[in-house]
């Protein structure tokens, strides 16, 4: 029992060994420092929705393959081998007598649909046209992930940078309190003052912390996204410069462009066009099928003085046939599959219709939040602008005394919420841009 226990905590441990290594040796191959275009190639690649799509593809080319072998002849061989011991009557002495006898059957058996109303040539063109769905759906789901990644990659850029403020900004703070400190020592400045200054400190600290732990949980959503194993350290890069105004498209041009290259809209048209091959699949049923028929065989059976070559070539024979079946009454089967195809096209049409008002609205929403968010950009820039002034004017007024600490903390906050305002504005008018770009089949890039 005690080696037992011993060999199983023996292969466990390597298990377990090889899992880390299978592990680590994934991590390896990551890059240490991470863009934005490698974040949307790698989910590309990786990404599990996406490949399930692409496993969907590969089915339906398997599909296809199967439709178009239905058009050609089927062969079927068999073979039986038969004992048979009975009891028969002997004429000669009376009673019975017991004979066994071995048998054996062999054949070869082809079949061909010569016409059947062109089920099966619509059904190959059908096929074809679901593999090109396949790989529209599969286009979609790229384009719907690296929307994604891009919202998120810049979120984590925008908390990074918000971080980053704060710091310099408790850094500030910390130089204040000290010569706070050393002024309330000379007896220059009242004790709530000096006590203001350390609870904005404390404040700025906590904003900072708060900022950070902001930072950590976007980074994770980022690398729940790319589907990231589990302690993978994410690093992004941040880009040297963003472009936060750029001239933006007329919109009716930009909806023309994603109505026409947009893998969804292609998608929702092929399905209308599989939507009438399905009902032309469906007429057929009140078509005549004719089919084809041929069979080799032959047979022995050792009840014969006759050799078992000799059996086989007498017995063999060869059999041609033609088959016609006409639909007459088949419980309303048919026609209730036409006109359910029928009502799958107006469907497959609605949806459609539906398919491009929602990407008109979309891009619509995409040139409104452009708009928008360069305006709003424009008015945080002149916003952060002045109280950086006045901030900066602030901090020379209380380190010679021409100011109240009320006043400083005051135009602080101003300041503060001001580059926030700023930062956010500069990520939203970068995000807005990306996005209506996207729409208009632009590849993302920073």
């Amino acid at each position: 029992m005690k080696s037992f226990i011993i060999n199983s905590f023996t292969v466990i441990s390597i298990c377990h060994t090889f899992h880390i290594q299978a592990q680590n040796i994934q991590k390896e191959q990551l890059p240490s420092v991470w863009n934005l275009e490698q974040c949307i190639s790698y989910s590309k690649e990786n990404n599990i929705q996406i490949n399930t799509l692409r496993l969907t593809e590969k089915s339906t080319e398997q599909d296809l393959l199967q439709a178009k072998a239905a058009k050609f002849p089927s062969l079927s061989g068999s073979a039986s081998q038969s004992y048979t011991n009975a009891k028969n009557a002997d004429l000669v002495v009376g009673g019975f007598q017991t004979q066994a006898t071995f048998a054996g059957n062999y054949s070869l058996g082809s079949s061909v649909t010569l016409y059947n109303g062109g089920y099966l040539n619509n059904d190959v063109k059908q096929k074809k046209l679901l593999i090109e769905t396949a790989k529209y759906n599969a286009e979609a789901a790229e384009n719907e992930i690296a929307l994604q990644i891009t919202q998120a990659y810049l979120t984590v850029l925008l908390t990074k940078e918000n971080s980053t403020y704060l710091s310099e900004i408790a850094t500030t703070s910390e130089a204040q309190l000290k010569l706070g400190e050393l002024k309330y020592n000379a007896g220059s400045i009242a004790k709530k003052d000096l006590v203001q200054l350390k609870a904005q400190l404390a404040t700025d600290n906590y904003n900072l912390i708060n900022s950070q732990n902001s930072e950590k949980q976007n980074t994770l959503t980022l690398k729940q996204l790319l589907q990231l194993p589990s302690g993978y350290n994410l690093v992004i890069q941040k880009p040297d410069t963003l472009i936060t105004i750029l001239p933006v498209v007329d919109l009716a041009e930009a909806q023309k462009i994603a109505l026409e290259q947009r893998p969804e809209v292609k998608s929702s048209q092929l399905a209308t066009e599989s939507a009438a091959l399905d009902l032309q699949k469906s007429k057929a049923g009140f078509q005549p099928t004719l089919s084809a028929s041929g069979t080799l065989a032959s047979g022995y059976s050792d009840n014969q003085q006759i050799a078992y070559a000799t059996q086989l070539d007498n017995n063999f024979y060869q059999r041609l046939g033609l088959s016609l079946s006409i639909p007459i009454f088949n419980n309303r089967i048919a026609k209730t599959n036409v006109e359910k195809s029928k009502i799958a096209i107006d469907q497959s049409k609605l949806n459609l219709t539906n398919t491009e008002t929602v990407l008109s609205q979309q891009v619509e929403q995409a040139y409104i939040s452009a708009l928008n968010a360069q305006s709003q950009y424009s008015a945080a820039k002149e916003q952060m602008d002045a109280n950086k002034e006045n901030y900066r004017i602030a901090n020379e007024q209380l380190r010679l005394g021409g100011i109240s600490t009320v006043d400083y903390l005051l135009q602080k906050n101003l300041y503060v919420q001001a580059f926030q305002n700023f930062i956010q504005a500069k990520f939203n008018a970068v995000v807005s841009l990306k996005i209506y770009d996207f729409y208009k089949g632009e590849p993302i890039k920073l």
